[in-house]
This record gives structure tokens, sequence and C-alpha cells, in this order.
């Protein structure tokens, strides 16, 4: 899965047998099962229950709020070796603003490669007021990320390089040099990292919570996965049931073994092509606000007058077709960007390309966070789990794919190719497995027309957590639902995290309501509005 990650039901038509190398671990042991590392995670946590974290401030370069306070956790490189090498993990706190405090809730973004450090600002927002009055919100970067033992696979100046292209009809010499760029990435992985680089993994980063959670001073984990997040959730139940208080996965990765990852990210790439016609019915019913068709046909012909035009002459110099679907990917993910490409979209088209420009460009001074981020992403995916090593089954798969879903297809099995040539060992996946009465109730939400993680995903994961209970957000695609706009959604989180209350079946929300749309004069008011010196609280809501 991309994290940005995908969902979809199409891909299940089109996939073809997975041509893959053996994997190279064995499968997953239970916390129980006495294997090197179960013991030494049990000693790593013992070691990190006795020292605690010393929080104090934050470091400058995580533009968190003065009322967020931070530290570290030490964890082992390798379970298997306790005493061997040790790597600090980055973890952020705001206490319990009530005097009823229930504990730590931790919260884990997803990516892989997303840092969850900014997380406990979010108990400024009203959504979250009743959580952050009854518990000490947790936030921490994940091994490899951001300051944590981070990773880096490429330069990141080469990684933001601009303009790239991202041709819907590929040539062979194309599909070539993807290869051989592929294979570049996956060999600069391998010498940056050194035999550091299979250690970065779910496995590894469900034993980290459980470090973590026993340096918080917690008998027992209160947990938020959202995307990814939810598989590490998953195998830490897996691994660690006893250890659960309550836990949220919101927006489920599909944990079925056998679609992790490659066939998840088929999956992603079919539920894209369904998000991205959401969007363009949307943008079509405004006709009247951005002119750009009034059927999703018409706006698709729109949006490729624009990337023609990109294509030819990027748009200030750095928006090639590269950047312009890297910036209406997001569309899959959150519709409130919506009414801001739209606008883009519009302004453009008549001349005015200084608000695709602003939307699109690579912002450079972030360029070693977003390599970080990818370099994480690729590690995890890649060690967790084996690849077609043949780049005759990727394109056979993403070529059928492509036929009917063309949004995304492409994009994202380049953005996974590096696995197809990956250095490091492949582990088995974990089979994501509890029975009732083994794990507390869990709670999963999720978005009927998510992109990121298709929807099935959450019904396979409720299958497989037993007495889990899944809140669906009825024809909506967002992705991470719980503390959003959905008031429903929300009843049911809070009446979970503050008083462990699930509904007695599944439980069904209506959509939240849609965005209003913008022109794009508005729109240049709003990007004008959205300055560098807007706070890092402000940050915390997604930007436009």
């Amino acid at each position: 899965m991309r994290a940005a990650a995908l969902w979809g039901t199409a891909g299940s038509v089109v996939l073809s047998a997975l041509v893959a190398v053996p994997a190279g671990g064995a499968t997953a042991p239970s916390a129980s099962s006495g294997s090197p590392e179960s013991v030494g995670t049990a000693k790593a946590a013992q070691r990190a229950a006795d020292r605690g974290i010393r929080f104090g401030p934050c470091a400058a370069e995580e533009q968190l709020e003065e009322s967020v306070r931070c530290g570290t956790v030490r964890v082992p490189l390798d379970y298997a070796h306790p005493d061997g090498r040790q790597i600090s993990l980055t973890v952020s706190q705001v206490k319990a603003t009530g005097e009823a405090r229930q504990g730590a809730f931790v919260f884990n973004p997803g990516g892989p490669g997303a840092s969850g450090m900014y997380f406990p600002m979010i108990g400024a927002f009203p959504e979250w007021k009743r959580i952050a009055a009854a518990y000490d919100l947790v936030g921490y970067a994940p091994r490899g990320v951001g300051r944590s033992a981070p990773l880096s696979c490429q330069d990141p100046r080469q990684f933001v390089k601009a303009p790239t292209q991202s041709p819907t009809h590929l040539s062979e010499s194309y599909k070539k040099e993807r290869i051989a760029q592929a294979k570049s990435y996956a060999r600069g992985c391998e010498r940056r990292a050194g035999t550091a680089l299979r250690h970065y993994t779910t496995l590894n980063n469900a034993r980290d919570l459980e470090v973590l959670r026993a340096a918080l001073g917690e008998s027992k984990l209160t947990f938020m996965g959202a995307s990814y997040g939810t598989y590490v959730g998953a195998v830490y139940a897996t691994l660690f049931p006893s250890h659960v208080r309550r836990m949220v996965l919101d927006s489920a990765v599909d944990p079925d073994p056998k679609r992790i990852w490659y066939r998840n990210n088929l999956d992603q790439s079919a539920a894209f092509e369904r998000r991205w016609t959401d969007f363009r019915a949307w943008v079509a019913k405004h006709d009247k606000v951005y002119h750009l068709g009034r059927t999703v046909d018409e706006v698709q012909l729109s949006y490729e007058r624009v990337r023609a035009a990109v294509a030819e002459r990027p748009a200030g110099g750095l928006v090639g077709p590269g950047e312009l679907q890297a910036t209406f990917l997001k569309t899959g993910y959150y519709d409130d960007y919506w009414p801001m490409r739209a606008a883009a979209l519009s302004a453009f088209l008549n001349g005015q390309p200084e608000l695709l420009v602003q939307q699109a460009t690579p912002v450079t001074r972030a360029a070693t966070e977003t390599e970080n981020a990818n370099a994480v992403y690729t590690a995890v995916e890649c060690n967790d789990a084996p690849w077609p090593t043949d780049f005759r089954t990727w394109d056979r798969d993403t070529t059928r794919l492509a036929r009917v879903a063309p949004f995304e297809s492409w994009d994202n099995a380049w953005a996974n190719l590096p696995c197809a040539y990956w250095p490091a060992p492949r582990q088995k996946p974990v089979d994501v497995r509890t029975a009732v009465g083994v794990l507390p109730p869990t709670l999963i939400l999720a978005a009927e027309r998510d992109a990121a993680t298709p929807y099935k995903g959450a019904l396979e994961l409720e299958r497989r957590l037993g007495g889990a209970r899944l809140v669906t957000e009825r024809g909506a695609g967002q992705h991470g639902v719980g503390g959003g706009p959905n008031a429903c959604v929300n009843a049911h989180l809070d009446a979970y995290v503050l008083e462990g209350t699930l509904p007695a079946r599944r439980a069904a929300c209506a959509p939240h309501a849609e965005p209003r749309p913008l022109s794009p004069a508005e729109g240049a008011q709003a990007s004008r509005q959205a300055s560098p010196e807007t706070s890092s609280l402000t940050l915390l809501r997604r930007p436009v």
C-alpha cells in the first residue's frame, strides 16, 4: 500500500498468480512461543518499564506546540539480540486535561513512514476534547521515521527533482527506464542502511509498540491506528492479546497474508479509480462554479487537457504530469481537497496557472522528510512479504488493471517496483487472528468508498479479530474517519474509548456533508491566507 495507501474491488478480477521468491524468514511466532524475538521483546519491555521515559521540551525540528513534551524510548534494532545495537524512538505527549485520567492513548498514523509526533496537539480540536481530558495523548515516530534512527535510500534532492512524467501510454523504453530506477533505489537502500535494512518490518513495529507500552508505565495498551497503523495494531493484537486494553483500528488494511502487500496494492489502485470518479462527479455537479464539464467524462477531458499542457510546458517550470498526478491523488484520500483542486484546474484552463503551481510544486524544504517517509515505506513493505521478482508479472497485472483503472495503476506499480529487486530477506506475513475472549473487543472504523484501504479490508479484519465491531460511514470515502467531520462516527469512538462501549452488532452512519465548492477566485484567496507562518496547530488541519 502506498503512503499514500490504497483500496478497491475491481482488482480481484484481474489478478494473476503471484510469482515470488521464497520468504526469507519463518512464520511469525506468538508472543509466548519462546522464540529469540519473543524473549528479546520481553527483555526489552522490562528494561523500558524500569527506565520509563523522561519527557522534556521538544526539539525545534519537530515543530510542535510548547504544550507538547518529548522524550525517547530505546528499543533493540534486532529483537533476537536484545542486548545488541539499540535505537531511539522519539515520543511526544500531552497530559490528560481532566481529573479522571484513564491512562495513555497511543496513536500510529500509518504509512508505513508517517510520524505521529504531531498527534498530541489534536486534543485542541472539539472532536477530541473528551478523549484528551481522559487520556495522555501520545504520538511517536516509528523506527526509521524522522529522528527515530532515520532511514534513507536516496539523495533527497534527487527524490523530489521536478518536473517528472507520468505517461498513460507506456513505451518499452519508458518501462526499462523505470526498472532501472527501481533497481537503483533498492541498491541505495542497501548501501545506506547496510545490514540494518532487514529490521524495518511490521513485526518489529509491533514489538516496538510493546516496548513503548511498558516505557509509558501502562499495564495494558490503549491504541488507535489509522491506515497502515491498523496493520501494526492487528499484528500487535495477535502477538500480545492479553496486553490490549482498548484498540481502535481506523481505515483498515486487509490483513489476509495472501494480500500483503502486492495484491493489496492492486486492490488499492482499483479503488482509487472509483474515488477519482466520485471527485469528477462532484466537480460536474458544480459545473456552474468550475466550468470543467457537466459529466464525469467531460471533467476527465478537462483534466487531460491540463496534463497535456504541463507535459509540453511544465507549469512554473516544475509541475509536469508526475506532479499533477501526485497532487490530484490526494482527492482520493480526502474530499476536503476537492474544492481547491477543482479551482486549480479551472484557473489553469483560464490562463491562470498560479493556483496549480502553488498546490503541485514539490516542497524542497521538506525533501528530507519526504524521502525518509518513502524509504521507510519501501523497506517495511518489501521486507514484510514475498513480491514478484519477474517484471513480466507486474507488467501483465498492471496492464490488465490499467484498462479499467488507469488513474493510479501504473504510478502505484512504479512506487512499489523496488520490492521486485529487494536485497534483504523477505518475511512471511503474520496470520492476524484472535479468538473471541482472547482479545478484548476492538472497534474498527471504515468509510465505504475509501480508496487507500478498500472497505473489504475492514470486513476481513473484523472476521479475524474475535469480538471486533465495525462502524461504517456509508457512501463516503474519507481515509481516516475517527475524530473527523462525522458526528455519528465520533459518538461511537468516544463511547468505546471513554467507556468501553461497543455497538451490539455492526453499525452504520450516514455520510458526512460534501465539501462546499470554491471558485478559482476564492481558492486563490484561501491559498494566500495559508502563509508559511501558519502555526503547527493549524497545520493539523489538512492543507489545501
